[in-house]
C-alpha cells in the first residue's frame, strides 16, 4: 500500500577531482534539502565551502551500524529531503550508497538521481577501448587466490573489463591480470581530473614493468581488452608445449619458458604449466 509523503532522497553525483565538475542543479539542490549524507563529511565539507553552502551533514559509510540507515529513512518518511553524496562521483558505484538506496526502495522512499562525474565513464572512454560493451567489477578480491577465481571467471568476457583498485595492490593485480587473462590491451587511468592525471596504454605485460620501477600513486580504475578472437590461441596443445621446449633448449629456465610462451600467445600461464606438466608424465 502507497503512503503519501514529500520527503525524498536526492542521489547527487559530485566532483572527482576537480571542483568545478559539479553541475548546476546537484549546487541547487545541496543549497535546498534539510540534510546531507556524507561518506566522509570532511571532503564533503570542502565541497560546500568552496561553493559558500551552508547545510547539515550526517556521516553514512561502510562502517556505519544498520540503524544509521533506518534513522535516515525514518527522517525522509516524515517528510525531509536528504542528498546523498559519495567521497567522489555518484554515489552507489562500488560505494556503501548503493545499501541506502535499496533501503529507501524497500520503504516506497521517492528516489531521484542527480547525474554528474564519474571515474568509470570517463576512464573507460579515455582509455580507447572499445566502449559499445563493458563490465563493471569494482575491485578486485584482496587475497591472491580469491582474485585469481574471480579473474579466472571474466576469461571469456567479450566486453571491455573496468576495475577500480588501490595503489598499495596494483602491482600484484597487474601481475594477476597477466598470468590469468594473459597479454592483453590495458589502459590504466590515474587521479582523473587532477593536477597529475595519468593515462597509461599498452599491453598488459608492459603495464607490469612499469609499476615495477616506480611506485604507485593515487587512485587507479585499470581498463582490460575483452576476450576476442586474437587473444585465443592458435596454436594446438602440443604446439604450446615445444614452444616451451624450444625456450628451454636456449638455456632459459622451465618458469621462465612458461611464462613467455603464455605472454606470447595471450594464454594462461597456469595452462601453459599444467600441459608442460601433463607431457612430461606422459599424459
Amino acid at each position: 500500500m502507497s503512503r503519501q509523503q514529500s520527503g525524498k532522497l536526492y542521489v547527487c553525483a559530485t566532483p572527482i577531482g576537480n571542483l568545478e565538475d559539479v553541475t548546476l542543479r546537484v549546487l541547487r539542490t545541496l543549497k535546498e534539502v534539510d540534510l546531507i549524507a556524507a561518506e566522509d563529511t570532511r571532503r564533503t565539507r570542502k565541497l560546500l565551502s568552496h561553493y559558500e553552502i551552508k547545510a547539515k551533514l550526517i556521516s553514512f559509510h561502510k562502517f556505519s551500524q544498520p540503524e544509521k540507515k533506518i534513522q535516515i529513512v525514518d527522517e525522509i518518511l516524515s517528510g525531509k529531503k536528504i542528498a546523498l553524496v559519495s567521497d567522489a562521483g555518484l554515489p552507489g558505484i562500488s560505494d556503501p550508497g548503493h545499501d541506502l538506496i535499496q533501503g529507501c526502495i524497500e520503504n516506497s522512499v521517492d528516489i531521484e538521481v542527480l547525474p554528474g562525474p564519474s571515474a568509470l565513464l570517463s576512464a573507460l572512454v579515455i582509455s580507447g577501448l572499445p566502449t559499445d560493451r563493458f563490465l563493471f567489477v569494482g575491485f578486485a578480491p584482496r587475497t591472491v587466490a580469491r582474485r585469481k577465481k574471480f579473474l579466472g571467471e571474466l576469461v571469456d568476457e567479450a566486453g571491455t573489463l573496468v576495475l577500480f583498485e588501490a595503489p598499495h595492490r596494483i602491482k600484484k593485480l597487474l601481475e594477476d591480470l597477466l598470468e590469468v587473462l594473459g597479454n592483453r590491451r590495458i589502459a590504466i587511468v590515474r587521479e582523473l581530473t587532477k593536477v597529475h592525471e595519468e593515462v597509461l596504454r599498452g599491453q598488459v605485460s608492459e603495464m607490469v614493468e612499469v609499476f615495477r620501477e616506480r611506485e604507485p600513486r593515487g587512485e587507479f580504475v585499470v581498463i582490460v581488452e575483452g576476450r576476442k578472437e586474437g587473444n585465443i590461441p592458435t596454436l594446438q596443445d602440443q604446439e604450446i608445449v615445444d614452444k616451451v621446449k624450444e625456450i628451454e633448449d636456449r638455456g632459459m629456465s622451465t618458469r621462465k619458458a612458461i611464462e613467455q610462451v603464455a605472454m606470447r600467445y595471450n594464454v594462461s600461464k597456469n595452462w601453459v604449466y599444467d600441459l608442460v606438466v601433463e607431457d612430461r608424465r606422459g599424459g
